[in-house]
């Protein structure tokens, strides 16, 4: 079946399952990264909540959630940028270019707002998520550290819209 990616529905319930898939899809950084995921404090219902100020994204491949992405409109003159947060991709579907079609949607929604740029941040040890970040044109633009962190703790990456 083919994957198609967009705007979650408003009328979409699947918390759960999307709050699992996001889990599954952490899980991996768990025992590289510190601290830990805000992913761990966050309920299905937290991501019910967070859609309604943020745009969800989906992957759907037929009926099974394949990834997802929250983007987040920031208008502020110090930001007018895309934030996309939450992204992930269920392990099946990795290599077929989801991300790129989550990060063309976020695209799409920024210039729809007249923003320009999409931001993101990844942890400085997941060198492999920065890497897939540069491959789609996001370049580093600074090294952030965590609330009583004295050593960088994650990155921040822009994609200027042209």
């Amino acid at each position: 079946m083919r994957v198609t990616v967009g705007r979650a529905e408003r009328s979409f319930d699947r918390w759960d399952e999307l709050h699992d898939l996001l889990m599954r899809c952490f899980a991996y950084m768990a025992p590289r990264i510190d601290p830990p995921s805000s992913l761990l404090r966050i309920s299905a219902a937290d991501l019910k909540r967070k859609s309604r100020d943020e745009v969800l994204f989906l992957a759907m491949d037929g009926e099974r959630l394949a990834g997802c992405a929250f983007v987040r409109l920031e208008s502020a003159p110090d930001r007018n940028c895309a934030y996309v947060g939450k992204l992930a991709v269920d392990g099946d579907y990795r290599g077929q270019g989801i991300t790129r079609r989550f990060m063309a949607e976020a695209e799409k929604l920024a210039r729809e707002h007249g923003l320009d740029a999409l931001e993101l941040q990844t942890r400085i040890e997941l060198a492999e998520n920065r890497e897939t970040f540069e491959r789609l044109d996001f370049v580093k633009t600074q090294e952030n550290a965590h609330e009583g962190y004295d050593r960088p703790t994650n990155i921040t990456m822009r994609r200027r819209l042209t």
